[in-house]
C-alpha cells in the first residue's frame, strides 16, 4: 500500500500542469531555420515565435494556439492604431473544405467581419495542425520602417460558418489577449493586459509589460523547483516506510 502511494506521488509529479510546454520547448516543422525569439503569451495557451529583419522591415512569425473547439479557429493580429481587436489586421486559421487555411481580415469593427487585404504586405501564409490539438499559423509580413514595438492581439474561437470565423467568447482570458511585441529587445513572458469590460469589446487597454527574462525561462525555473520539492517529499515518504 505504501509503495502504491509513492508511485502515485511520482505519477502526479510527472503529469503536473507545471510541466506544460513553453515556447522554448516547442518543435515547429515548417521552418528550416529556428526563429530568433519566442514568447509565452499570457492567455489562451498561446505562443509566438518570430524573427525580425530590420534590413527590410519584415517579420516572420509562427503563432501557436488551440482552437476553442476542434472545428474552431485561431487568430494572431497586429493593430496599427490601438491595443484591442477592433482595428487590427488579422491572420485567422480555420478549416475550409476540410483543410486548414489562413485568411486575412481587416477588423474594422465587431459588427462586420469581412475577409479582405491587410494594410500591410503579407506572404508565405500557411496553417498546419500541431501537437495536442494546436494550430500553427506561419507567415511573413511587412512592418513599419524602424518600428520598435507593435501592438499584437491573439484570439481563439469555437465555430466557423460559411468559411468565416464566428465571434469568440468575451471571457477574461479573451479580453486580455493583447500586448506589446518588442522587436528590438530580447523578449520576456508577457503579463496579462488590462481588459475592457464585456460591454466595450476591443476598447484600448493597458498592454502587458515584458518581464526581464526570455520567454519560457521563468516558467521552466518554476517547474524545476516544483519538481525538486516534490521529489524531496517522495524521498521523505519512502524513508518513513
Amino acid at each position: 500500500m505504501a509503495l502504491a502511494v509513492v508511485l502515485l506521488s511520482i505519477s502526479v509529479l510527472l503529469i503536473s500542469p507545471a510541466h506544460s510546454l513553453t515556447c522554448t520547448s516547442q518543435r515547429l516543422t515548417n521552418n528550416k531555420k529556428p526563429y530568433d525569439s519566442c514568447l509565452d503569451l499570457p492567455t489562451l495557451s498561446s505562443y509566438l515565435h518570430y524573427t525580425y529583419n530590420a534590413t527590410n522591415s519584415s517579420l516572420s512569425i509562427a503563432f501557436v494556439s488551440t482552437p476553442a473547439s476542434p472545428d474552431g479557429w485561431v487568430a494572431w493580429a497586429i493593430n496599427p492604431t490601438a491595443t484591442g481587436m477592433a482595428g487590427s489586421q488579422a491572420l485567422i486559421a480555420l478549416k475550409s473544405s476540410g483543410s486548414l487555411v489562413v485568411k486575412t481580415y481587416n477588423i474594422s469593427s465587431y459588427s462586420t467581419l469581412t475577409e479582405s487585404k491587410l494594410s500591410f504586405q503579407t506572404w508565405d501564409l500557411k496553417a498546419e495542425s500541431g501537437a495536442s490539438g494546436t494550430t500553427v499559423i506561419y507567415g511573413k509580413l511587412k512592418v513599419p520602417e524602424k518600428a520598435e514595438t507593435l501592438n499584437q492581439v491573439w484570439q481563439v474561437g469555437a465555430q466557423v460558418a460559411n468559411g468565416h470565423p464566428v465571434k469568440h467568447e468575451f471571457k477574461q482570458a479573451n479580453l486580455q489577449a493583447k500586448g506589446p511585441l518588442n522587436l528590438v529587445k530580447k523578449p520576456g513572458s508577457l503579463t496579462p493586459a488590462s481588459a475592457p469590460t464585456p460591454g466595450t469589446p476591443g476598447s484600448p487597454g493597458s498592454p502587458g509589460v515584458p518581464s526581464p527574462n526570455r520567454g519560457g525561462q521563468s516558467m521552466i525555473r518554476a517547474n524545476v523547483v516544483g519538481l525538486f520539492m516534490g521529489l524531496v517529499l517522495v524521498l521523505v515518504t519512502v524513508s518513513a516506510l
